[in-house]
């Protein structure tokens, strides 16, 4: 049996919940394989489009008397949670198909990253739409977001990206697939934390999803 680690990019789901649901059905199919060929599998996957997505709408919501303003880090917690509720039921419904007898859990993570990373200085990873120029100097200006160029396709918000040190719920994704569940784990690379003493506090950024994987 080998130990599979699937990292799912977040512009591979879709611009929208209809269009994510129906692109990760698809996906849920082939992981599946992968489960009935004997190996162990963990799941992690992006949020880049859809963290800025929520980001977006909230502040927007916040900025016409809506709701209370929510901070970034919570953004990403929610985009865990949305992302993992599409796959998880995706993948219970695949596994129920096959005649597999097997949970699925998706873990809200937190991810212990350094405060001095070079990074926070240094904002390069892309969050949520594509812009024209002048829609981004918009945006930029009213919001104070920076927007960076991306790959030709448009302009993108870019938060800090600091390098992943320590994942908070390790000991919980080990008892899981200990107990041959399926985890759904590192959403969106995870909610980067900061670590003083013996507290913990999110800090506005997006641990990329491959680095964290990778941890």
């Amino acid at each position: 049996m080998s130990k599979v680690v699937v990292a799912l990019g977040g512009n591979a789901l879709g611009k929208s919940p209809v269009e994510q649901l129906k692109l990760v059905k698809h996906t849920a199919s082939s992981l599946i394989g992968l489960i009935s060929a004997g190996n162990e599998v963990i799941i992690s996957h992006g949020n880049g489009p859809q963290v800025g997505q929520i980001n977006l709408g909230m502040s927007y919501a916040a900025e016409h008397g809506k709701s209370a303003a929510f901070p970034f880090p919570e953004c990403g917690a929610m985009s865990q949670g949305y992302i993992g509720y599409h796959l998880q039921q995706s993948l219970q419904n695949e596994l129920r198909k096959q005649g597999i007898k097997k949970d699925v859990a998706t873990i809200i993570t937190q991810i212990v990253a350094d405060p001095d990373d070079p990074a926070f200085q240094n904002p390069t990873k892309p969050i949520g739409a594509f812009y024209s120029k002048e829609d981004a100097d918009k945006i930029a200006k009213e919001k104070g977001y920076l927007f960076k160029e991306d790959a030709g396709r448009g302009w993108r918000q870019v938060v800090p990206s600091p390098i992943p040190k320590r994942i908070v719920e390790l000991n919980s994704i080990n008892t899981l697939i200990k107990a041959n569940e399926l985890v759904i784990t590192g959403g969106g690379g995870g909610v980067p934390v900061g670590e003083e003493k013996d507290s913990l506090k999110g800090v506005p950024a997006v641990i990329d999803k491959d680095r964290s994987s990778a941890l």
